[in-house]
């Protein structure tokens, strides 16, 4: 938990994010991130999907407080969607209410969501309305149910540390899920905080929308929870064609190519641009043991934990000259 909160903590750090999107991409960030615009980020799925495995797109940014800001990431997110139409991709929109504004104004995020669903919908490309901390939950859901109302391409993401998880499963069954543990630090007032209870919660959602849902995206790296959702589903007799195993790209990335290579449906999540220093402390704050992943993935040697903590302490010094300055 120790080891949660620091990455946590530095995940919100401002400072080091603007330190992190100067030096990151000298210190490996390119193995974690698909490039930093749409021609990069095409070229990576297009090498995804020449092996069998399918891509959800993130443009990276969040907690957005400026409508000129929220207007370029709508802007970009819709380069995206002509870039997945014009070059036949594999591949769909995850995106962040908060990067479009939610922030500023409910109806102008609504507004910015619906021009991207839309041209979306006119190409049959799915879109993925990803969740945030506890704060955004409820607004975000709202933005989802009035999608609904006239999309058919548009899905959420259910965290699983929630205690209104089941709930939330229960209530979008019908619709295309992602189901994930979560990455937010939230309080013990609204969410599982023993990290076996979240697994426990984690695999019992999973099941239900499995056997009840439409579509059941399972985004995880814990080869635990990939080894039981394959007896449960053997079990089960429960098609590949209702499910897809999903893992963040430059994460695990030989189990991502043995499970596409087993026959089951794959998704890398692929998120590209700049801002992804919070998105990269969020995922090793969430997984720990991420950042010995991320380390042999940089530098393709034997290494261990202490490189990789040196390249955070790289960063961390950075920001202390720019401080004394």
């Amino acid at each position: 938990m120790l080891l949660k909160n620091f990455f946590m903590n530095l995940s919100q750090n401002k400072l080091l994010n603007e330190m992190a999107q100067k030096y990151g991409y000298k210190l490996g960030a390119q193995t974690v991130v698909a490039g930093e615009n749409v021609d990069e980020m095409t070229q990576s799925i297009k090498e995804l999907n020449a092996a069998g495995i399918s891509a959800t797109i993130d443009n990276l940014g969040e907690f957005v407080d400026r409508k000129e800001d929220a207007i370029d990431a709508k802007n970009q997110i819709l380069q995206v969607v002509e870039a997945i139409h014009e070059h036949k991709l594999d591949a769909h929109i995850s995106l962040k209410p908060t990067q479009l504004g939610l922030d500023i104004d409910y109806d102008f995020c609504l507004q910015n969501l619906e021009e991207i669903v839309e041209q979306a919908y006119q190409y049959n490309i799915f879109v993925n309305v990803d969740m945030e901390d506890h704060l955004h939950l409820q607004p975000s859901f709202d933005l989802v149910d009035q999608l609904l109302q006239t999309y058919d391409n548009v899905g959420t993401v259910i965290q699983a540390y929630f205690y209104r998880a089941e709930e939330d499963v229960r209530t979008y069954k019908d619709e295309r899920l992602r189901l994930v543990k979560g990455a937010y630090k939230e309080s013990e007032s609204v969410a599982y905080q023993d990290k076996g209870d979240i697994d426990r919660h984690f695999i019992e959602l999973i099941e239900y929308h499995l056997l009840h849902g439409k579509f059941t995206s399972i985004a995880t790296h814990d080869h635990h929870v990939i080894n039981h959702v394959k007896a449960f589903v053997e079990e089960h007799h429960i098609s590949k064609d209702k499910f897809e195993f999903q893992m963040l790209y430059g994460f695990r990335n030989d189990l991502q190519h043995k499970l596409a290579n087993e026959g089951y449906h794959f998704c890398t999540y692929v998120p590209f641009g700049h801002d992804w220093y919070g998105y990269f402390m969020r995922r090793l704050a969430e997984r720990p043991q991420n950042i010995n992943l991320v380390a042999k993935q940089v530098f393709n040697k034997k290494t261990n934990t202490v490189i990789a903590v040196g390249t955070l302490a790289f960063l961390l010094g950075r920001l202390s000259k720019r401080r004394k300055k």
